[in-house]
């Protein structure tokens, strides 16, 4: 239900004329759009119910990060509600006031996370939650520097000075974990966001196959873009339930949850890679040119696809898995004694 009416609010307000809008204005984002989106409780989703949330399960949320990626949303809710906001509550006590703040939107939160190279979003974040030897401390941005990022819409930054003053709000046998589980969900979430991005761009392509005509007939009615269209589609539904799955046991923190995670994110990332693709070869020549709102999700894509581990490390993952335990069509990404 929650997923639901997140798609139809974003429908109404977070349409491609919407999101032209705001690159022409210069805005990376709308304050009222995230006003609605916290209005309806999804900052605090998968917070404990004594921080104020309602405790919800990643595989509850996944949903959500999908709904958001077929919108292309400019607003960080899936980093912050999905990331930052329960590796904060992980490692602080369920009334703190900056966990509240985050709950309630009041306040935006970003990671810096060490297996991402820079941090998104920290120009407009509270706080950010960076990793230390010695634990996890909280600090204000500081010494941000702009980076220029493919996806007009994602803002990139590098700590110049190290969000680290202070002491510790954890130590490492808390913040280790934490921020191990936070990298976990990221990385499916970018999986949902990347099959949400892959289903718009069908969405897209089919309906301009049905109006664009060609020798007397819409383009759609030839068999060649049929295919096309039909194996980018197939990709994506092969790719949704196996980001469920990981959505299920990313929380398990062990060698055959984490190859599903891996997995998810492959698949989701081929998926949206194609269906982009497929989009603007099928818009033809206009395919290439910014007019087409095919780009504004292909950009998206390609910033997700190596967003919370690249290809290489997820590939090295899942043969971290194949190679290191027994295998079968009933053992490859089963979880048990052997898989631990």
């Amino acid at each position: 239900m929650a997923a639901e009416a997140v798609r139809r609010l974003l429908g109404d307000v977070c349409r491609p004329e919407d999101l032209r809008r705001s690159m022409a204005s210069g805005a990376d984002a709308e304050p009222a759009r995230w006003a609605a989106l916290a209005g309806m409780g999804l900052c605090g989703l998968l917070a404990p119910e004594a921080a104020g949330g309602l405790a919800l399960d990643p595989v509850d949320f996944v949903l959500v990060a999908e709904a958001c990626g077929h919108a292309a949303l400019p607003e960080p809710i899936v980093e912050h509600a999905g990331v930052a906001v329960p590796l904060l509550a992980a490692m602080v006590a369920a009334d703190d006031p900056l966990l509240a703040e985050a709950v309630s939107g009041g306040a935006l939160l970003t990671v810096a996370h060490p297996a991402n190279p820079f941090v998104a979003d920290a120009e407009s974040a509270r706080a950010v939650l960076s990793l230390g030897p010695d634990g996890a401390r909280i600090a204000p941005p500081a010494g941000l520097v702009r980076l220029p990022g493919i996806d007009p819409f994602r803002r990139l930054s590098a700590l110049a000075v190290a969000a680290a003053a202070g002491p510790p709000v954890a130590g490492p046998d808390i913040a280790r974990p934490a921020f191990d589980a936070a990298f976990e969900r990221g990385a499916v979430f970018a999986a949902a966001q990347l099959v949400g991005i892959a289903q718009r761009a069908v969405d897209l392509v089919a309906a301009y196959a049905k109006e664009r005509r060609q020798f007397g007939k819409p383009i759609g009615s030839y068999q060649a873009v049929k295919h096309l269209l039909a194996e980018a589609q197939v990709r994506i539904e092969f790719a949704r339930p196996v980001v469920h799955v990981a959505a299920a046991v990313c929380h398990d923190l062990d060698t055959a949850s984490r190859a599903r995670v891996s997995h998810a994110k492959l698949a989701a990332a081929a998926a949206a890679d194609l269906a982009c693709r497929t989009s603007v070869q099928v818009h033809g020549a206009m395919g290439y040119s910014w007019e087409v709102d095919v780009h504004l999700y292909l950009k998206r894509a390609l910033a997700l696809a190596g967003w919370w581990g690249d290809t290489t490390f997820h590939r090295r993952r899942v043969a971290a898995r194949m190679l290191g335990g027994p295998i079968g069509p009933d053992l490859t990404f089963a979880r048990g004694p052997e898989a631990a």
